[in-house]
């Protein structure tokens, strides 16, 4: 087994620490708070033993700058290591609150207070986020949803088996998901939601998603986009991308998004291509 690294890091009070337990009981050693300038001379010990082989790096912004993080994971990959940045993030007011329940500071507040020290380091981790495989916006999980959302992710033993993708529905009106590749607008077609019997439904139900489908413009739209991330997902492969995630989005989340979703997932499944599906407000009113 090839040496695999996950490197756990992104916004204090994201969720780093549930993500390091999750990684622990899947078979990961883990090490928490590790400079980046260390990582090269833990992958260089880990490929002089035989176990284990999957390591979880967990960095935060005290550990080092995001430049020696890159430049470190740069440096893996140039050896072979199969090499994943996982980045974790949460909207700012729910990081706020996350700090205030545990009456801890923030680790860059100074005497700025927490809203000031999440600010600065948003700015620092900017361009890690954007180099990152995949990331996690955990604003509505809880400790128990994001180990569901990550166990998927990590549970496979081979982590060289290819490119993962997640399709996923939203409301515009609960904000844009922060850990999508990719958002595509279904508002364009006609909303189930002024139909008097479909409203108390949702689009994971034949009469709403044969309405929807059953629009001028949503098979064609739903074409489209297979038809591009066929071509798309083995060109991201080929650059070493890990995960690819793809948000539709209307305006609730409930209706639209949702079968638009389930069928291109149903199309994928046709072509024996595994995804994960996540549907962000199906609950929401």
């Amino acid at each position: 087994m090839a040496l695999d690294v996950t490197i756990v890091t992104g916004m204090s009070g994201a969720g780093r620490s549930t993500a390091a337990d999750v990684l622990e009981d899947l078979g990961f050693f883990v090490i928490d708070n590790l400079p980046p300038a260390l990582i090269a001379k833990v992958a260089e010990l880990a490929r002089g033993g035989k176990q284990p082989q999957r390591y979880a790096l967990v960095v935060d912004v005290r550990s080092g700058s995001p430049e020696e993080l890159l430049a470190a994971v740069t440096e893996l990959r140039t050896t072979g290591t199969a090499v994943n940045v996982l980045y974790l993030d949460a909207a700012d007011d729910v990081l706020v609150r996350r700090f205030e329940s545990t009456r801890r500071p923030h680790p860059l507040s100074d005497a700025g207070g927490i809203a000031d020290g999440i600010a600065r380091e948003r700015t620092l981790l900017a361009d890690l986020k954007t180099h990152a495989d995949v990331v996690v916006d955990t604003s509505d999980l809880n400790v128990h949803t994001l180990r569901d959302r990550l166990r998927p992710l990590f549970a496979d033993a081979d982590a060289t088996a290819g490119l993962q993708v997640a399709i996923s529905s939203f409301g515009f009106k609960h904000g844009l998901p922060l850990d999508a590749d990719m958002v595509l607008d279904c508002r364009f077609l006609p909303n189930p939601h002024w139909v008097d019997e479909l409203r108390p439904l949702t689009g994971l139900e034949e009469p709403v998603s044969a309405y929807v489908l059953e629009q001028q413009g949503a098979v064609e739209f739903v074409d489209a986009v297979e038809a591009l991330l066929v071509n798309l997902l083995p060109a991201y492969e080929r650059e070493g991308k890990a995960y690819l995630s793809i948000a539709f989005g209307c305006t609730g989340g409930r209706h639209r998004s949702v079968a638009i979703a389930e069928e291109l997932a149903r199309r994928f499944d046709a072509r024996d291509l595994t995804v994960r599906l996540v549907h962000r407000d199906l609950e929401r009113v």
